[in-house]
């Protein structure tokens, strides 16, 4: 079977109009996932589909045959895709993209990582040097502050 001419829309809904209605549900399910202002359609076509008891394609790492598409969501994501639509449980969604909570957890933990080592850096000695030298060099700075403001307040006073 030859590729649809890609400047021919009437072909491709024609191909489309022929699929049986779990294979076109399959097709809306990979072909909408991850983009964001198709998401509605997304969650509709995945909720019907998982109604007929068909698997939603990128929920157990299968999409129908011949329906993967170019990239592919199943064959990147394979093994850590859910085990449902929603595939909260693995952080992914059925289409292979991260969840927010999934990515607000990875935030999170990043930021905790960043903070924890600042702590034991400064537990070290090499750490407390570098806090004490730092330390040393605003109160530096604050000195020669004053002094500056000193000499021009003593300048307008003449």
């Amino acid at each position: 079977m030859s590729e649809p001419n890609a400047g021919d829309p009437g072909a491709l809904a024609a191909r489309l109009a022929a699929l049986p209605d779990e294979q076109l549900l399959a097709v809306l399910v990979v072909a909408t996932a991850g983009r964001e202002k198709l998401g509605p359609l997304y969650d509709v076509a995945t909720r019907l589909l998982s109604e007929t008891g068909q698997a939603v394609p990128g929920s157990a790492g299968t999409v129908p045959s011949g329906l993967q598409p170019a990239g592919g969501v199943g064959s990147s994501h394979s093994g850590g895709v859910g085990a449902g639509a929603g595939g909260s449980a693995s952080g992914y969604t059925g289409g292979g993209m991260p969840t927010f909570e999934s990515m607000r957890e990875k935030v999170e933990r990043r930021i905790g990582t960043a903070f924890g080592t600042r702590e034991l850096d400064r537990q070290t000695p090499a750490g407390r040097g570098v806090e004490e030298q730092w330390e040393a060099r605003e109160q530096a700075a604050r000195e020669r502050l004053e002094q500056i403001r000193t000499s021009l307040h003593d300048g307008d006073n003449r």
